[in-house]
This record gives C-alpha cells, sequence and structure tokens, in this order.
C-alpha cells in the first residue's frame, strides 16, 4: 500500500497508509446503494400519499424544480456527509476510510466542496474511471479532487497500540483543569501529542514553547498552570477526560 508521510506545521512526520483502490470503490459502491434506497424509499412514499400524481400535474419547470429539492440529498451526499463526519461517508465508515489534508490538519467545508464539485467530472462522467486513473496514477493515490483540495483519502486499518493513540490513562477521580480544551477536535489533539513527545524525546524545547502559544491563541486558555511540559500534559489528559465523559 502506498504510504503518504506528512510534515505539519511543527515540522513533525506523520505516516498513513493511502486507502486501497478496492477501499475506494466498495465504498462508493456501498454510498450508492445508500443513494439508491433513499431514491426507492422516497419513491415509494411519493406513490402512496399521492404527491407523485400531484408533482407531476404542475408544469415542467415545477416539476423539475420539486423533484430536485426532493432528491437532492442525492446529489449533495457526499459533500454533506463529509463535511458533517470529518471527511467520511457512510460508505467510508463501513471501510474504515477518511479523508485529511496533506498539511496533516482536518480537511474543512471548502476542501470538501472542492472534492465534490469534481466528482461531478471524475465519477458521473464515465462511471468512474476518470477517477480510476487518477487513483493509480497518482502517487499518493489521489484523484483529480484530491489533488486540487491537497486532501488525500487514508485507511483507518492500521493496527496501534495506545501510544499511537490520543489515548491518556486518567483516574476516575481526575479534576480537569482547562475547560476550553473542548475547542479542540480529536485531530488537533492527536497532532498536539504527536509534536509534543518528539519534542520531549529530541530535548527540543523551543517547539514546546511554540506548541504551548499556538495552543493557548487556539482555545483561549488564559490561565496556565506550571510549565510549558506540565501545562501539555495536563491538555492531553483535560481532553480525554471531557471526550470520555460527553
Amino acid at each position: 500500500m502506498t504510504q503518504l508521510s506528512i510534515n505539519t506545521t511543527q515540522n513533525v512526520n506523520i505516516n498513513f497508509t493511502a486507502a486501497s483502490v478496492g477501499d475506494r470503490i466498495f465504498a462508493q459502491l456501498l454510498d450508492i446503494l445508500v443513494m439508491i434506497a433513499y431514491a426507492v424509499v422516497v419513491g415509494v412514499l411519493l406513490d402512496i400519499t399521492g404527491l407523485s400524481t400531484t408533482i407531476e400535474a404542475m408544469d415542467t419547470w415545477s416539476v423539475m424544480g420539486a423533484y430536485g429539492i426532493i432528491y437532492s440529498p442525492i446529489m449533495f451526499y457526499t459533500i454533506v456527509q463529509e463535511s458533517l463526519w470529518e471527511g467520511q461517508t457512510i460508505g467510508k465508515r463501513i471501510m474504515k476510510t477518511k479523508v485529511i489534508k496533506l498539511d496533516g490538519y482536518q480537511a474543512g467545508f471548502g476542501d470538501y466542496l472542492i472534492r465534490w464539485l469534481f466528482r461531478l467530472v471524475e465519477i458521473l462522467i464515465g462511471y468512474g474511471i476518470i477517477a480510476l486513473i487518477a487513483v493509480i496514477a497518482s502517487k499518493k493515490s489521489q484523484r483529480l479532487g484530491d489533488m486540487a483540495a491537497g486532501t488525500a483519502v487514508i485507511t483507518l486499518k492500521n493496527k496501534v497500540n495506545i501510544n499511537h493513540t490520543i489515548i491518556q490513562d486518567i483516574n476516575s477521580d481526575y479534576v480537569p483543569t482547562y475547560p476550553l480544551v473542548i475547542k479542540l477536535s480529536d485531530n488537533d489533539v492527536r497532532i498536539i501529542k504527536e509534536t509534543f513527545e518528539t519534542a520531549i524525546t529530541t530535548r527540543d524545547f523551543a517547539t514546546i514553547i511554540k506548541l504551548r502559544e499556538k495552543v493557548l491563541s487556539v482555545t483561549g486558555i488564559k490561565n496556565q498552570s506550571g510549565n510549558d511540559q506540565d501545562f501539555i500534559r495536563t491538555l492531553l489528559k483535560d481532553y480525554n477526560y471531557y471526550t470520555q465523559n460527553m
């Protein structure tokens, strides 16, 4: 499988495995099945309620507009789900794949929009052949939409131990210090943890200072207790406390 080495803004390399062509195809097929199921259910409901007869009695433009609204979830299926589920659709969740940015950060709505617009060309035209050729030919297993958005689809099937995750061991009676830590996402905390551990190993205290400053600016935390290392360790534990008890 293709390995992706992502260099974050903290100059930390994170390695991912690109999703295989097979995983991407199966995820797409599953999503298509979901869309077909939606269309069938909606069609049956329209017939049962008699709305289909009412709609078809309208003028041509009204009929097109009505059906366009009713079936819009199919058209906007991927962009809506990837935006809400941080780079995943139902098919991607089942196949354990996810869209990420090549700079290590979580992709945003603009990135998903670019991928969706290119999808209209890559998948709807030529039945996905353009996308398939692009993924196979690309060094990072990217389709054209990924290249334009600076994203890639990775697999989440990698075997990792607790040291490679954002999970921290906290006691049941743990009392958190920084409630504003919930402003961070799982991806933010993963980058913080990996950057911090690398900096500790290499004794790169300058990076720890920059990391602390970045966290303070993003979260809005005003009162930092302890030194920079203690602050980051407490922050990681606090995030685990709040996410495990939400």
